[in-house]
C-alpha cells in the first residue's frame, strides 16, 4: 500500500494510516477496507469509486462544514467550559450554603452527559440521523438555558442546566467531529483544530456575557441572553451542515472488534486520564485565585474567559504540527506540557501569577481537546464505524468527567487545601502521556523520529 508523499519537508518517518490510498499526485484519498485492492489496479481510483467515496480535502462546501461544526463546538464544549463562572456565582450568591463539591456536580454532570450521550449519538450518526441529532440537541440547549433562568432551587438547576443542557450538548458533540473525516484528509488535523477552537471562544464569550449582564439585568435575563445566542448560532449551523457517506441501516451501539485492537484500548485509556484531570483547573481556578492573594475581584471573575481565550491558539497550533509530526506525537507533547503546567499551579500566588497560569494552562491544554478525534481517525480502518467508536470512547470519558471535578472538590473539602486538587489533576493528565507513549511504542517500536 502506497503512502502519501510528504510535502512538508519533514524528516520524520511516516507511519501510514489504515485503509488509506492516495492518487499518484497525492490530491485525493479514499478511505475504506478496499483501498489496497484499488491500489493494485491500473484503473484510477476516482473512476472506480462512487463520488461519495472521494474525499474533497477542501472547497467551499468542505469549509462550510468546518464553520458549522465550529458553531456546534461553540455551543457544546463552549458551554461546558463556561461553567466555572456559574460555579463562582453559585458559591457566592445563589447556593452559598452548599459546599463547592456539591455545586461542582452540576458542571460534572454536564461534562459527563456530553460524553455519555455519545454512546447513542455515534451509532445514530452512522445510521444517517445527523439532522435529527443536531436539531434536537439545539432545542434542548436553548430550552435548558430558558428553564435555568427561572430556577431558584438546586434540584431545579440539576434538571435544567446539568441534565437538559448536558444531553443537548451530547447530541451536538459527536456529529460535529464525525463529519470532518468525510471531507478532509491531509487537512484533517487543521480542520479539526479549527472546529475544536470553537469551544474555546464559546468558553470565552459566554462567561464575559454572564459577568457583564448579571449585575445589570440579573441572573435570569443574563442566562436567557446566552440561550438566545445559542439559538442563533445553532440555527446557522443546521442550515449549512451536510453529512456525506452512505448511512448504515443497522448499527450496534458497541463495535466489539475495537476491544480486540490494542491501539484502540490504549487510546481510550489515554483520553480517560485526560478527562479525569481536565476539569479541575476550569472549575476551581477562580475560587483558588480569590483565596490566594488575587487583588481585584473582577480579574478573578474573568480568569475562565482568559483561560479559554488562550486555548484558541492552543488548539489550532497543535493541529498544524500534527501534519508535520503526526497526531499521536503532537498530543503526547501537549499532554506532557499540560501536566507540568498543572503541577506548577501549586506555586501560583497573586494576580500576575493567576493570569499567567490561566494563559499557560489554556494554551497547553488545547491539544488535549483537538487531537483525540484525529488520532482515532488514524486508528480506524472502516470510517463507517468512526462515530460508533467515538461514542464508545465517550462512554468511558463520561465516567472520568463525572468523577474528576467532584473528587477534586472532595479533596478540597477534606483537606482544606488546594494542594491535593493540584496534584490530583496534574498526575491524571500526565497519565495521558504515559498511555500515549505506550501507544506510540506499540505502533512504531523505538523509532524516535517516526511520524505517527
Amino acid at each position: 500500500m502506497q503512502s502519501a508523499p510528504d510535502t512538508s519537508g519533514a524528516t520524520l518517518d511516516s507511519v501510514p494510516e489504515k485503509g488509506e490510498q492516495y492518487h499518484e499526485n497525492g490530491s485525493v484519498l479514499v478511505k475504506g477496507p478496499d483501498a489496497d485492492a484499488d491500489a493494485a489496479a491500473d484503473v484510477p481510483v476516482a473512476v472506480r469509486q462512487p463520488d461519495e467515496d472521494i474525499i474533497p480535502d477542501g472547497g467551499l462546501l468542505a469549509w462550510l462544514q468546518v464553520a458549522g461544526s465550529w458553531l456546534l463546538f461553540f455551543n457544546s464544549w463552549g458551554i461546558i467550559n463556561s461553567f466555572g463562572v456559574y460555579q463562582t456565582y453559585y458559591e457566592q450568591e445563589m447556593f452559598s450554603h452548599l459546599s463547592p463539591d456539591t455545586i461542582s456536580w452540576i458542571g460534572s454532570t454536564q461534562s459527563m452527559l456530553i460524553l455519555l450521550v455519545g454512546v447513542i449519538a455515534g451509532p445514530l450518526y452512522d445510521m444517517g440521523m445527523f439532522r435529527p441529532l443536531v436539531i434536537s440537541g439545539s432545542v434542548m440547549i436553548v430550552l435548558g438555558f430558558m428553564f435555568t433562568s427561572l430556577c431558584t432551587a438546586y434540584w431545579q438547576i440539576m434538571l435544567s442546566q446539568a441534565a437538559l443542557i448536558g444531553v443537548g450538548t451530547g447530541f451536538l458533540y459527536i456529529p460535529s467531529l464525525a463529519l470532518l473525516p468525510r471531507y478532509f484528509t491531509t487537512k484533517r488535523a487543521l480542520a479539526t483544530g479549527i472546529v475544536t477552537a470553537g469551544s474555546s471562544l464559546g468558553g470565552t464569550i459566554y462567561p464575559i456575557v454572564f459577568q457583564q449582564l448579571q449585575p445589570r439585568i440579573g441572573f435570569g435575563w443574563a442566562t436567557r441572553v446566552i440561550g438566545f445566542i445559542s439559538l442563533a448560532t445553532c440555527t446557522f449551523a443546521i442550515c449549512v451542515l451536510r453529512p456525506r457517506g452512505k448511512p448504515s441501516t443497522r448499527r450496534s451501539l458497541v463495535d466489539m472488534k475495537a476491544f480486540t485492537e490494542p491501539p484502540y484500548i490504549m487510546y481510550c485509556c489515554a483520553i480517560f486520564c485526560s478527562y479525569f484531570g481536565y476539569f479541575g483547573p476550569i472549575f476551581y481556578l477562580q475560587p483558588y485565585a480569590l483565596s490566594h492573594g488575587l487583588k481585584g475581584g473582577m480579574v478573578a471573575l474573568y480568569l475562565v474567559a482568559i483561560l479559554n481565550a488562550a486555548s484558541i491558539p492552543g488548539r489550532i497550533v497543535p493541529s498544524y504540527f500534527a501534519g508535520k509530526i503526526g497526531p499521536i506525537n503532537t498530543m503526547l507533547c501537549a499532554a506532557t506540557a499540560c501536566g507540568i503546567v498543572t503541577l506548577c499551579w501549586i506555586a501560583v500566588k497573586g494576580t500576575a501569577g493567576s493570569v499567567v497560569f490561566a494563559l499557560a494552562w489554556g494554551f497547553s491544554s488545547g491539544g488535549i481537546i483537538s487531537m483525540p478525534a484525529v488520532i482515532l481517525a488514524s486508528l480506524t480502518e472502516d470510517m463507517s464505524r468512526f462515530g460508533t467508536r467515538m461514542g464508545m470512547s465517550s462512554f468511558f470519558n463520561s465516567i472520568a468527567s463525572l468523577c474528576g471535578a467532584p473528587i477534586a472538590g472532595a479533596i478540597l473539602k477534606g483537606t482544606g487545601s488546594y494542594l491535593g486538587v493540584q496534584l490530583f489533576c496534574g498526575f491524571a493528565i500526565l497519565g495521558t502521556s504515559a498511555f500515549l507513549v505506550t501507544l506510540r511504542l506499540y505502533r512504531t517500536g523505538w523509532r524516535v523520529l517516526a511520524k505517527i
